[in-house]
C-alpha cells in the first residue's frame, strides 16, 4: 500500500543482496514521460493502471532483482497471477493510524488523495484496503511492520528470500 516503505526498503535490500532494484512507480514515470499524477490528471487512472501493468510485466522478466510496485498494482486477477508466477511476494502491512500519519507526511504526490483531509484519507485508506486486501493477503510473506525497525524488516525479508 501507498506510505509502506516498499521502496525504501526494496531499494536498500537491493542495495545489499547486489541485485538490480526496480521502482515500478517510478519505471511508470519513465515510460509515458511525464509523472504519475500527471498521468492521473491528463490520461485517467485507467491509462495509469494499462501502463502499469505493461511495466510489472517487463520488470518481472528480469531474472533476478527487487521489485518495488505500487499499491494497486497486484490488484487485478491477470497482474497478481503474473506476480505469483513469476517471483517471491512480500507484503508490508501497516495499520491504518500509521498509514494515514505517513501518507500526511510525505512530500510524495499521491493522487488518489489529492486534496483530501486527514478523515477523508484516513477513509480513503480503509476503502482500499477494503478493495485490495484480498490481493494483498496473497503474498508469500505478510510483514506487519508498524513497530519494526527497517533493519529488522531487512533481515527478515533477506532470510525469507530463497
Amino acid at each position: 500500500f501507498m506510505g509502506s516503505g516498499k521502496s525504501t526498503l526494496g531499494r536498500q535490500l537491493a542495495h545489499q543482496l547486489r541485485v538490480e532494484f526496480v521502482d515500478l512507480d517510478r519505471q511508470v514515470e519513465i515510460n509515458a514521460g511525464i509523472s504519475i499524477p500527471e498521468i492521473f490528471a491528463h490520461l485517467g487512472e485507467k491509462k495509469f493502471r494499462e501502463i502499469e501493468s505493461q511495466v510489472l510485466r517487463e520488470a518481472l522478466d528480469v531474472q533476478s532483482g527487487i521489485i518495488a510496485i505500487g499499491g494497486g498494482a497486484p490488484c487485478n486477477e491477470i497482474n497478481i497471477r503474473l506476480i505469483k508466477q513469476k517471483t517471491v511476494s512480500v507484503y508490508l502491512k501497516i495499520s491504518i493510524p500509521e498509514l494515514a500519519a505517513r501518507l500526511a507526511s510525505s512530500p510524495t504526490p499521491r493522487p488518489l488523495l489529492e486534496g483530501k483531509t486527514l478523515e477523508e484519507t484516513m477513509k480513503s485508506i480503509v476503502d482500499l484496503l477494503n478493495q485490495r486486501e484480498t490481493y494483498y493477503n496473497q503474498a508469500d510473506l505478510i510483514l506487519e511492520s508498524d513497530s519494526i525497525t527497517p533493519a529488522l524488516l531487512l533481515n527478515a525479508l533477506k532470510n525469507f528470500l530463497p
